[in-house]
């Protein structure tokens, strides 16, 4: 049987995985996809940094690799926008499938690449992209393609969920969880595009587009990191039955004018009996809620090179298969076209804490400032110490304009000195 030849595009820890993995498992996916599957080019950019690739098989040009005759299937785990959109551009026109890891990439341009896969009548797979070995958008694709989902929840970074979980565990502050992290190798040198949100804001866009039939970006994406977390966030989380977790939510709103999509990354206070809340360390794990099939999760490895290389093969193996059918699969649709709703219009609890002069008056005049932004309040707790105190106020759900608004205004009233933590409160009923 004459083999289908896969060009692989990155050799970092991913495409190192991949590669070993093909190799090892040879035989069995010559059964499971009815040829043998065998690499035929790597495309780096330092070939001597790669030693324990055949030398044969390395290049610098990956243009020409992706655009050679003899190539039937790309694999793309370089990351990041240039120059892997032209190299997969390129590999449509030339007639290629394309497995692909590279979530920045889709949740910026996944229409314009998915158009031209279907021109090309080719395969364009990423479940790599989001969760790592979970499998997750194949279910949302595939397996719920009858049913309306009306909300996805996940935790989707494994470094931000390792920091926060080791402040809850330790009590120990920000800088302190994220300088183990990298000791540990769950954060990078530059940790910004996770402890910022950027790579869960990417995740959340394509999850928002696979689950709602619309075409979501990374733009649409309100995105806050967790960098302003504090050890005093966490342990006040857990005096109201709480854990503190950077979460990307996905939601079907319905209006008066019809559906929208709701798509927000930040970190928030959830209920510790939520199966979300016990996702420690660098796990991922993802909450899908529809209307017939319930609540689902999906909780796995989010990153590292075997469990991705995982969810790399379980799509070569999807996309060979097709080439030998002579077919393409389903790609996702995007009839629904819902527009996103801004961030404003959202609503949610928060959990606000402000450092106040102890005076008479002070509580009435913070709660006034509630009540005229039409932000009710659920509880209050007031601690003095000294010609101070601290005022945590939670309220009750509240569009996000309103509650900052009335942030806004508590910093101009004279008794408040600061406002030191404001957190959103999501109960994932």
């Amino acid at each position: 049987m004459n083999p289908l030849k896969v060009a692989l595009l990155g050799c970092g820890t991913v495409g190192g995985a991949v590669l070993r993995l093909v190799e090892e498992q040879a035989a069995d996916l010559t059964a499971r996809v009815g040829r043998p599957v065998e690499v035929v080019g790597v495309a780096v950019r330092r070939p001597d940094r790669h030693p324990e690739v055949p030398a044969h098989l390395l290049t610098t040009d990956a243009m020409g690799l992706v655009t050679r005759d003899d190539v039937d299937l790309v694999v793309e785990v370089i990351g990041g926008i240039e120059p892997a959109r032209s190299l997969l551009l390129a590999a449509f026109e030339a007639g290629k499938s394309v497995v692909s890891a590279n979530k920045a990439l889709l949740a910026e341009d996944g229409v314009a690449l998915h158009a031209a896969a279907a021109k090309a009548g080719v395969d364009l797979y990423y479940e790599a992209s989001v969760a790592g070995a979970i499998p997750l958008l194949r279910p949302l694709r595939e397996s719920l393609a009858g049913d309306q989902i009306r909300r996805v929840v996940g935790i989707v970074n494994g470094t931000t969920n390792y920091i926060l979980s080791r402040m809850a565990e330790t009590g120990a502050g920000f800088s302190e969880a994220l300088a183990e992290a990298t000791e540990l190798g769950y954060a990078e040198a530059d940790p910004t595009a996770d402890v910022d949100g950027f790579d869960a804001a990417a995740k959340g866009a394509i999850l928002a587009s696979l689950a709602f039939h619309s075409a979501v970006t990374a733009a649409d994406v309100h995105r806050e990191g967790i960098s302003s977390v504090t050890a005093t966030d966490v342990a006040r989380a857990a005096e109201i039955g709480c854990t503190v977790k950077l979460l990307a939510i996905c939601e079907r709103v319905p209006g008066e004018e019809g559906d929208s999509v709701a798509v927000r990354v930040h970190p928030a206070m959830i209920p510790t009996s939520h199966p979300l809340a016990a996702v420690g360390g660098a796990f991922n794990a993802v909450f899908v809620e529809a209307e017939a099939a319930g609540q689902l999760m999906f909780y796995g490895q989010g990153a590292g090179g075997e469990p991705t290389a995982s969810a790399v093969l379980g799509d070569l193996v999807a996309v060979a298969r097709n080439r030998v059918a002579g077919a393409a699969g389903a790609g996702p649709s995007a009839y629904a076209d819902l527009p996103a709703r801004p961030i404003a219009e959202t609503p949610t609890r928060y959990h606000v804490s402000l450092d106040v002069a102890d005076v008479p008056g002070v509580l009435a005049t913070v709660a006034t400032e509630f009540a005229r932004h039409e932000v009710s309040i659920a509880t209050v707790r007031q601690d003095g110490h000294g010609d101070a105190a601290t005022l945590v106020i939670v309220t009750h759900s509240a569009p996000d304009a309103a509650l900052s608004a009335t942030i806004a205004a508590l910093r101009e009233v004279p008794a408040v000195r600061g406002v030191t933590s404001v957190l959103r409160v999501e109960g994932l009923s």
